[in-house]
């Protein structure tokens, strides 16, 4: 009978260490560290999505901003969005397909933020002025926006050539100047026949190439042309350029 009892417990002692977690055993064991569990990493990897989502575009933004798409690099996005590769690849894929989204994110701030202005409700010459002065003002707030299009300009426009999105995104854009040359022309204040898209690349380009030359034209023409003064002016110089040109002689 005692023998019997010994194997009864020296059976059940195996059968509870087979049991036993092997994190607990390590734990127990001087010198050894428990095996962490894997799924409560993944789950902290993705409990918010979005927010993952967003630091990549962030990091990818200021990354394909300051260095160009040929100096970027995917370890330094991942580095600036506190997130590792396998993560980056998994939500937006190749190198190529961050690029494109980092563009498609940028034209829809701008055209976004446009829309706020409201043009289809304004007078004609009040809607110009005012989205005049406020090209002027988002270049000025976001110099990203004009260092990314300068990037896809270097590279002739190959990645926005392959882009459904772009003409949709840009659009309601042209479609809005259209009715406000339109109501303008009617009104008898601006001339007739004038085209949205070369009255937009005429006023952007006015504040674009005076922003992204300033540093070289300062030191040419001998002028601060990074006083505030003078950024604070611009716009309304770019405004009274383009409406003198459309107004009605």
């Amino acid at each position: 009978m005692p023998r019997e009892k010994v194997t009864v417990r020296t059976k059940t002692a195996r059968a509870a260490k087979r049991a036993t977690p092997a994190r607990t055993l390590a734990r127990d064991r001087p010198g050894e560290r428990p095996t962490p569990s894997r799924q409560p990493a993944r789950a902290r990897t993705t409990r918010d999505p979005e927010r993952t989502s967003a630091a990549i575009l962030a990091a990818a933004t200021s990354e394909f901003s300051e260095k160009g798409y040929g100096g970027a690099r995917i370890d330094a996005i991942a580095d600036r969005a506190s997130v590792n590769k396998r993560m980056l690849y998994h939500y937006f894929g190749d190198k190529d397909a961050l690029y494109e989204r980092v563009l498609q994110e940028i034209y829809r701030g701008i055209r976004s933020a446009e829309q706020k202005l409201e043009l289809g409700d304004r007078d004609p010459v009040d809607g110009m002025r005012d989205l005049a002065h406020f090209t002027w003002r988002y270049f000025l707030d976001h110099p990203e926006f004009l260092s990314l299009l300068a990037t896809e300009n270097m590279n002739k426009a190959r990645v926005l050539k392959q882009a459904s999105w772009a003409p949709r995104v840009n659009s309601p854009l042209v479609g809005v100047l259209d009715d406000l040359l339109s109501r303008g022309a009617t009104s008898g204040v601006f001339r007739s026949g004038l085209d949205p898209v070369d009255v937009y690349v005429t006023m952007t380009g006015i504040g674009w190439f005076a922003l992204c030359n300033r540093y070289t034209l300062s030191v040419s023409f001998d002028r601060d042309l990074l006083d505030p003064r003078h950024l604070a002016r611009w716009g309304d110089h770019m405004a009274d350029v383009v409406l003198a040109w459309l107004k009605k002689p």
